[in-house]
């Protein structure tokens, strides 16, 4: 009988073997002995359990790999068992023992969700089949959890070259160096105020990478709360704090080969710092509650709005992850200081939104919008505190806004010297800065969700954000369809 071999090897990663572990259900003392004795000669350690309710607590304490449940039992029955491990492990293999000729509880079994059955007394090297394949398929549904992350990632976020807009001076270099770093596996630090376009310049550098083909994941360190951060960045196992109730894979595991970007990366602690330090360094980590090292090949790419060796003088970061991530270091330029690029950004996001923006009756769903000249000159008067990003904001409320084909400076929710900014009769006596960008914030995205239908996916396009994003902010502001 050979059950164990090369299935040790759970996702196709390059990492050291691990022991999988079989959870064995069955009020028969005899019967466990037999099984543990014949799968731990095959290098499985065996976990035991003489009814389902035992079998239950332990479930709920460890992570296995596949499940041996008996039908019959007392206290918990196999089938009300299989019902609730199901529940807790969804992904987890369970092979039921029925006696011989109970083909209706086997059938029922099956229905319930269970792997496989086998009919007592079994045969020892059928149990080695079966527990062979039940192994294969655990590894599957790694992969394909994986993959379903990945792509919820990917989704939304689909990058295409045009989108770097800029013609000024301080632009061409960054567009030169990403030229160059591009192809490289080189670390790369982005620095530059919240909306001049670091989640873009990361985006470029990996569609210009050799990395392209092999996965592109995100993670906005500062959207996360910092008990949860190191579960998203290195995943965890099932049990390993209060709500994991299954496995986890993290961000560096789904990158592997391939590229990660860490945004905000500055909202780290300390703590979480000196792990992210040893990734770098060693390549390898291990899941959150979890014994098992985990080599991954993975590209780093870093933002932060902060100034990181301000950071690391005020002893907010560590100094040696900075020389880590700052290999190539580009610094954006806020859009006050390139001026120029205004109205080549105007014409892009017009083009951009104003065919999507259109719901006029006799435009069929498409307008070319042109910007009036008056307009582009009070644009440029303004300093741009959120830069490129509010930039975009602001036309994309035009477009939404604008009747006919040209949009004009009515169409414009910036604030003037002595007036609100066209806020709501009921912000104008506020001159609170978060309830007036709150104000707006909201009054984008209803709009947004409206023109889509309330379609989540849809709506975040418009926006320019990813679905979690959205999701939190309808939360947030608490929209209701």
């Amino acid at each position: 009988m050979s059950i164990s071999g090369n299935i040790n090897n759970t996702t196709g990663h390059n990492r050291m073997k691990t022991r999988n572990t079989v959870l064995v259900v069955d009020d028969e003392a005899i019967s466990r002995l037999n099984i543990k004795d014949a799968l731990g000669a095959e290098g499985i350690d065996v976990d035991e359990a003489e009814d389902g309710l035992a079998g239950l607590k332990l479930l709920k304490q460890k992570t296995y790999h596949a499940a041996l449940l008996d039908i019959r039992m007392p206290n918990m029955d196999g089938l009300t068992a299989l019902k609730q491990y199901r529940k807790i492990a969804p992904d987890l293999p369970v092979i039921v023992f029925t006696a011989y000729g109970t083909s209706e509880k086997a059938i029922e079994a099956m229905k319930e969700g269970a792997f496989d059955y086998l009919t007592k007394p079994f045969d020892l090297d059928e149990l080695s089949t079966v527990i062979r394949r039940a192994f294969e398929h655990r590894q599957l549904s790694t992969r394909v959890e994986a993959l379903q992350q990945f792509i919820a990632e990917r989704e939304s976020s689909e990058f295409q070259p045009d989108q770097l807009v800029s013609k000024s001076p301080a632009m061409q270099k960054i567009f030169k160096m990403i030229g160059q770093v591009a192809p490289s596996n080189a670390t790369v630090l982005i620095e530059g105020e919240t909306g001049t376009g670091k989640e873009l310049v990361a985006n470029a550098l990996w569609y210009h990478s050799e990395r392209r083909g092999e996965p592109f994941v995100k993670i906005n360190c500062a959207a996360i709360p910092e008990s949860l951060l190191e579960s998203e960045l290195f995943g965890h196992e099932r049990g390993a704090f209060t709500g994991a109730e299954a496995r986890r894979i993290g961000r560096f595991e789904l990158a592997h080969k391939g590229t990660l970007f860490l945004d905000e990366v500055s909202e780290m602690s300390t703590q979480l710092q000196s792990k992210l330090l040893r990734v770098l360094e060693q390549s390898e980590f291990q899941r959150v509650g979890g014994a098992e090292t985990i080599r991954v090949d993975v590209r780093i790419l870093a933002a932060t709005n902060r100034t990181l060796q301000d950071e690391v003088k005020a002893g907010r970061f560590r100094k040696d992850l900075y020389f880590r991530l700052q290999v190539v270091h580009l610094s954006l330029p806020p859009l006050r200081e390139r001026k120029e690029d205004i109205a080549l950004l105007v014409k892009h996001f017009l083009k951009k939104y104003g065919p999507v923006g259109a719901s006029h009756k006799g435009t069929g769903g498409k307008r070319n919008l042109t910007a009036d000249p008056k307009l582009l000159t009070r644009l440029a008067d303004y300093p741009w505190p959120g830069n490129v990003r509010e930039l975009e904001n602001v036309i994309q409320r035009a477009t939404v806004l604008a009747s006919g084909k040209v949009i004009t400076q009515d169409h414009l929710s910036l604030p003037r010297a002595g007036d609100t900014g066209g806020l709501p009769l009921g912000e104008r006596s506020s001159l609170n800065l978060h309830k007036a960008l709150q104000t707006v914030e909201r009054d984008l995205i209803q709009r947004a969700l409206e023109k889509a239908k309330w379609n989540r996916s849809k709506a975040a396009k418009l926006l320019g954000i990813n679905r979690r994003q959205l999701f939190e902010k309808i939360k947030e502001l608490k929209l209701k369809e």
